[in-house]
């Protein structure tokens, strides 16, 4: 009698200790999916956009690496000086008129007021405006960044600076506040999630212009307009530009993870975790579509077609990485891959000398990016999206051109036929990253 009522009592706790559990884990439940208060929100999105601000800022370090690994050995010092101005300009432009260019710009507008960024957080924004400076200035350095490789081993380095300048603080700045600052483009319906065009071919542009006018390395292709042997032009390291793609990539997470704009609700966090699953599938797909590709064409798995695949897959899935499933992902990540080995052929059949490739990737990958939108988000159309890239690209090449142009009147973009043969590093920064035997 006495084990009975023992062993009931036992149960009856067991059972009470069972429920209290249940109801405690039923009442985290329901409070974990419901929405926080406004505070809560702000700190939840000033936080994505300060951490994913960061990552983006860490895609300078893989600028700089990929193309030091990319260029010859006498011009890495030049890439390294190129690389820490122009992420200190662009910070210093975007903060003196850029942000206001953007975000200053009248609904359906074409361009805002050229004054300081200040601060006016408010909790009824939803986020800090000093966190949504920080992210969209890091945008804006990456946009510059774009330029700097395919320029290198020619290009004079305080004209480039100076065109850093003007595209930090307006060229970028003017067409980009056409859709993220609510201007023309957002009222035609044209969308571009993270950046293909805004950032990626908007750069491409940029740097096609001035390639275009500064002309080929010497001696990167022959009389009769084939590419020359690839030992004159031999990558300083692959390592390093291999470091610089990770680095890339991982940044690349703060880039489209960090474009979801918010992170206070359960729909928000649970949208930035499928941006970063796309987003990684896509540089995959990239980089096994060029391994492929660059056996069956030529017979050798081209390691540095395998690193801008990644880019070019990366690029590619900019434009829309929330919507697309993780198939459709894998797909615009393949086809990004393809098109940067075929963008690739292609300049070299045009004799455009694009030092790292920057032009296929950022530009041929970012606009067919941004074409294929409408496939997975129904909000979209071919015609808007064609017509953004038509403005964009028209606009920053145009603007671009006609600044170089200007630049290469007035007091020369390239550096002289003697001092290339020395090397950039000698003749431009005076600081050797290697030593070289002559």
């Amino acid at each position: 009698m006495y084990c009975e009522i023992y062993n009931g009592g036992l149960m009856l706790k067991k059972s009470i200790y069972f429920i209290s559990i249940l109801a405690v884990f039923m009442l985290f439940s329901s409070y974990a999916r419901a929405e926080v208060d406004g505070e809560v929100q702000y700190i939840l999105n000033t936080f994505l956009f300060l951490v994913s601000g960061f990552l983006v800022m860490w895609m300078a370090a893989g600028f700089a690496m990929l193309e030091s690994g990319l260029v010859t050995s006498k011009s890495v010092a030049t890439i390294a000086a190129k690389n820490i101005g122009l992420y200190s300009i662009a910070g210093l432009m975007f903060w003196l008129v850029g942000y206001n260019m953007a975000y200053g710009i009248p609904a359906g507008g074409f361009i805002g007021s050229p004054l300081p960024w200040s601060d006016g957080s408010a909790l009824d924004t939803g986020y800090s405006d000093g966190s949504d400076w920080f992210f969209q200035m890091v945008f804006c350095a990456t946009t510059c960044s774009i330029v700097s490789g395919t320029l290198a081993e020619r290009i004079k380095i305080w004209p480039f600076f100076i065109f850093c300048a003007l595209l930090t603080g307006f060229i970028y700045p003017i067409e980009m506040g056409w859709q993220w600052g609510g201007g023309y483009l957002a009222e035609a319906g044209f969308s571009d999630f993270a950046g293909s065009t805004l950032v990626h071919s908007a750069g491409a542009a940029a740097a096609l212009a001035g390639a275009i006018l500064l002309g080929p390395r010497l001696g990167r292709f022959t009389d009769s307009g084939e590419a020359a042997p690839m030992e004159p032009f031999a990558n300083s390291s692959i390592p390093l530009a291999t470091l610089g793609v990770f680095i890339l990539w991982l940044g690349w997470f703060g880039f489209n993870g960090g474009s979801q704009l918010a992170m206070g609700t359960f729909d928000d966090v649970t949208a930035v975790a499928t941006i970063y699953i796309n987003t990684n599938l896509a540089a995959g797909a990239g980089v096994m579509a060029c391994a492929v590709i660059s056996r069956l064409v030529t017979g050798k798995t081209d390691v540095v077609m395998m690193l801008n695949g990644a880019l070019g897959g990366l690029v590619a899935i900019t434009a829309e990485p929330l919507a697309p499933s993780p198939f459709l992902a894998v797909i615009i990540g393949a086809i990004g891959g393809l098109i940067v080995f075929y963008g690739t052929r292609l300049l070299i059949s045009l004799k455009i000398d694009d030092v790292v490739g920057a032009i296929p990737v950022h530009g041929f990958a970012g606009i067919f990016g941004t074409l294929v939108v409408p496939i997975s988000n129904s909000a979209a159309s071919f015609g808007a999206q064609l017509y953004g890239i038509i403005a964009i690209n028209v606009f920053v090449f145009v603007v671009s051109f006609i600044i170089w142009y200007i630049m290469k009147m007035l007091f020369g973009i390239r550096i002289s036929e003697e001092a290339e043969k020395l090397g950039t590093d000698k003749s431009e920064v005076g600081v050797m990253a290697y030593s070289i035997r002559d």
